[in-house]
């Protein structure tokens, strides 16, 4: 169990996917750009095998926003996209916003 003052501490913020490209040598992770209103972070994530490319540029999804950046596959990831795992369809679903709000706004 975390407090509430430990969870407030994480930073929720609403991003959209401008890119998505596949990272060499990888079958399930993507190299992701996405805007968070008046900044651009690259975002590393495994979906390649849950989503056709396509279908997510222009998502608009949830970003832990001050993680600390990893090296992911040679790739600095800077946050981390939010998501459900559902292992009997080994698939992933991001979490979205049910209607367009500005890219950056909190998660409150």
């Amino acid at each position: 169990m975390i407090s509430l003052d430990e969870f407030k501490r994480v930073e929720l913020r609403v991003g959209q996917i401008v890119l998505a490209e596949p990272i060499p040598g990888s079958d399930r992770l993507l190299k992701l750009t996405v805007d968070l209103g008046g900044e651009r972070r690259t975002v590393v994530g495994g979906l390649a095998q849950s989503y056709v490319l396509e279908e997510l540029r222009g998502l608009q999804v949830v970003v832990a926003a001050n993680l600390a950046p990893a090296r992911i596959r040679g790739v600095e990831s800077q946050g981390m996209l939010l998501g459900v795992g559902c292992e009997e369809a080994k698939a992933v679903a991001l979490l979205t916003v049910n209607r367009p709000v500005p890219n950056g706004a909190p998660v409150v």
